[in-house]
């Protein structure tokens, strides 16, 4: 029976978190993370010629696998990963971290018990990478983000900076526009890459919208960081990337011929808040490549040095995004003649403004500024969004939700405005506010103040302001103000008409009952165009295109809706799709589904209890009534067996020589004290135990039968569900 994509993940991850020892997380990731290298590759590269990966003999994972509970397992392992390494030129990327070291890992038989069983874990015919038979299943890739996002999790503010949440990955990718690239010779780059997550989003935005495959390149300060990011490059498909270990701020390694910074069409960066060493090994006064023509920034806040350097990193036409702290849209000093100039030249298209505690190295608030070269000699205002408020608890993190991001993407790229959400602010406006980029300043998102009516609470009757409040229902179903409230006996109060009944008059009400009636028209238009998106899902379909198109023709239809937020409603079908139904996709895309397992069904789908409920609920009942009946016996004669079958108990004596009650031991016993007057009492307990237990028999041959019967009935839809020739159930 086929593992879930979900389970399997988060089998994979209590595994080796399991095996974690004497370190964090953060540096546990390290073996974690090569072992998955390790795996990939020899799946995916092992015993082909030309191959982009060269596996050597005694450099494959076959190898590590047969290590497992040998004495020198660590130094073993070590050999195995230096020789792929040396065969790829990868030194000192995937042979960073050490498997011989005592102080992490253990001595002696721990550290060989370790090291075997975090093998094992990888050892699973479930995680393999060469047969990844579904279009756009990307097996390794969900993988790595879920191991990635625990780890970053695990880690702690001071070591989680490694990654980028996908959930604000996705959202730059796409803000910047990446999905029109018009060319396969375009570029994207980030300066400060970590893990590369932000570049391997803005790959695939590129690649799923365009067919293009951009070129990649990236810059990075940590040593283990830049060696991930290399392996993670690989891991993606996308192996000519260039990663470059580095300080970008004092040693930009990516140059042009003349000496001067390599511009690119893309660039994104999520660099280290407020750092205040960035002017280390270099003299920003007398900067080579002219990153700082418009001001120095403070000499212990390197914020904008970052934003600077991506400016100067954008060709003419580039377009850009960097994840800063909220303290560059409003510090004063350097910083506020910097901004000053940058807005003055039209280079930041918009501001993002996100919720506090989303990234792994800080809990403060950050915010997404947008660039673009392009149009900044016509740009009139700057696209402000004050996305704060959007988000779920996720443990001791905040997250994007699938809705969050659709609603911020949308409000960006086609300039909605939106109540306390979004607006165009013009450059007026800006330069009104001392070129302060705050955006509370231009988005009041405050929630209005409850106002307590002293007067109503002390006279009664409710306040009319209150009643106007909720004008979008009224002005949806008018008639229900009406049959609600009444004007009160004095001006400017009403009372409700029926305190008690509120609800019912609402839902009975032909205003409410004709919109219900419209939006389930809306629902079912919906699932009458996309029912054969779904009951055409074969082996090879591509699910990720699937769950767009559902999902986006959901939102789609209900956008035109009074009341309902669309993009709630497109939350319940991606939270259906993350909970239960990509793990049901994935597997029909994957092997297909067979109705039938060794004459059993086969519940990974479709659980039996669906099918009892759908097509046998009235012989469910059946079988529920009669386990009612068996109960009610059950608990007659565990009342008798308490009260009388104790020690001294009058029942005692019925007891089999295993101190249990059967129908011959009970019978024994009556026998025995048959024409004894002295036992009456005994014998009337005795025959009514009998009569239980007699009913008892009766009743489990009944439920057994009805049991069976529906079992054969639920095998038959299943084996009818078998048939190539009947699409469903």
């Amino acid at each position: 029976m086929a593992i879930k994509k979900s389970e399997l993940y988060s089998s994979l991850w209590k595994s080796c978190d399991q095996l974690r020892g004497g370190m964090d997380a953060s540096q546990y990731k390290d073996y974690v993370l090569v072992l998955l290298f390790v795996k990939y590759v020899s799946d995916r590269y092992a015993g082909q010629k030309d191959a982009l990966i060269e596996v050597p003999s005694g450099g494959s994972f076959s190898d590590m696998v047969a290590l497992k509970g040998d004495k020198e397992i660590g130094d073993k392992l070590n050999k195995i990963i230096g020789r792929l390494a040396e065969a790829n030129e990868l030194k000192g990327v995937i042979d960073v971290a050490d498997f011989n070291d005592a102080d992490k890992l253990g001595k002696g038989k721990e550290m060989v018990d370790r090291l075997s069983e975090l093998i094992a874990t990888f050892d699973t015919p479930d995680l393999d990478f060469r047969n990844n038979r579904s279009d756009g299943d990307d097996i390794l890739g969900d993988a790595y983000e879920y191991l990635m996002c625990h780890f970053a999790t695990e880690s702690g503010k001071s070591k989680g900076q490694f990654y980028t949440p996908a959930e604000v990955s996705r959202i730059m990718a796409k803000v910047i526009g990446v999905n029109t690239a018009r060319s396969a010779d375009q570029t994207i780059y980030d300066p400060t890459c970590g893990s590369g997550s932000l570049l391997l989003k803005a790959h695939d935005e590129a690649r799923s919208h365009t067919g293009l495959d951009l070129a990649l390149y990236g810059q990075e300060n940590d040593n283990a960081t830049a060696a991930l990011a290399k392996m993670n490059m690989i891991l993606h498909n996308c192996p000519t990337a260039e990663i470059w270990k580095d300080n970008v701020l004092s040693s930009p390694y990516f140059r042009q011929s003349n000496g001067g910074l390599k511009t690119f069409d893309f660039v994104v960066s999520n660099p280290p808040f407020s750092t205040k060493a960035w002017s280390h090994g270099f003299d920003p006064t007398n900067d080579v490549f002219n990153r700082f023509i418009y001001g120095i920034p403070p000499k212990k806040n390197g914020d904008y040095a970052f934003l600077l350097h991506v400016v100067a990193s954008l060709k003419s036409t580039g377009k850009g995004a960097i994840i800063l702290p909220h303290g560059v849209l409003f510090r004063g000093n350097a910083e506020a003649a910097l901004r000053e100039q940058m807005i003055k030249r039209g280079i930041i298209k918009g501001i993002i403004g996100l919720p506090a505690n989303l990234f792994y190295g800080t809990g403060i608030p950050a915010c997404i500024i947008v660039l673009d070269k392009e149009h900044a000699d016509t740009r009139k205002g700057i696209f402000l969004i004050d996305a704060s408020k959007g988000f779920i608890k996720d443990g001791n993190k905040n997250r994007l939700r699938a809705q969050d991001i659709h609603k911020i993407v949308d409000a960006f790229n086609n300039r909605l405005s939106l109540a306390k959400y979004s607006r165009m602010v013009p450059l007026e406006e800006i330069e009104a506010n001392a070129y302060n980029l705050n955006i509370p300043r231009y988005i009041d998102g405050t929630e209005a103040e409850d106002l307590q009516d002293i007067e109503g609470h002390l006279q009664g009757g409710i306040p009319d302001r209150d009643i106007n409040d909720l004008d979008r229902y009224w002005k949806v179903f008018p008639g229900v103000r009406q049959v609600l409230f009444t004007p009160a006996a004095r001006p400017g109060y009403s009372q409700l008409i029926q305190k008690d009944n509120v609800k019912n008059v609402i839902f009975g009400h032909p205003e409410f009952i004709n919109f219900n009636t419209w939006v389930n028209s809306l629902f079912f238009e919906w699932k009458n165009a996309n029912t054969w998106y779904l009951t055409s899902i074969d082996i090879g379909s591509n699910p990720k295109k699937l769950i767009e198109t559902l999902s986006e023709t959901l939102l789609d239809v209900f956008r035109s809706s009074p009341l309902l937020d669309p993009y709630d409603i497109y939350q319940y079908l991606m939270s259906y799709w993350m909970s239960t139904m990509q793990d049901d996709v994935y597997m029909l895309v994957q092997g297909g589904w067979i109705a039938l397992v060794n004459g059993r069904p086969n519940g990974d789908l479709i659980p039996q209890a669906l099918v009892i409920h759908r097509y046998f609920s009235s012989q469910q009942q059946v079988v529920d009534n009669i386990e009612a009946d068996r109960d009610k016996i059950s608990s007659k004669m565990e009342a008798l067996y308490e009260e009388h079958g104790c020690e001294e108990g009058l029942l005692e004596e019925a007891k089999n020589n295993k101190g249990k009650f059967t129908k011959a031991s009970v019978k024994a016993r009556l026998t025995a004290i048959k024409h004894d007057s002295e036992f009456d009492e005994e014998r009337e307990l005795l025959r009514e135990l009998l009569d239980l237990i007699d009913k008892e028999g009766a009743i489990n041959k009944r439920l057994k039968d009805a049991q069976n019967e529906l079992e054969i009935n639920v095998y038959a839809k299943y084996h009818r569900c078998q048939n190539p020739r009947l699409k469903t159930l």
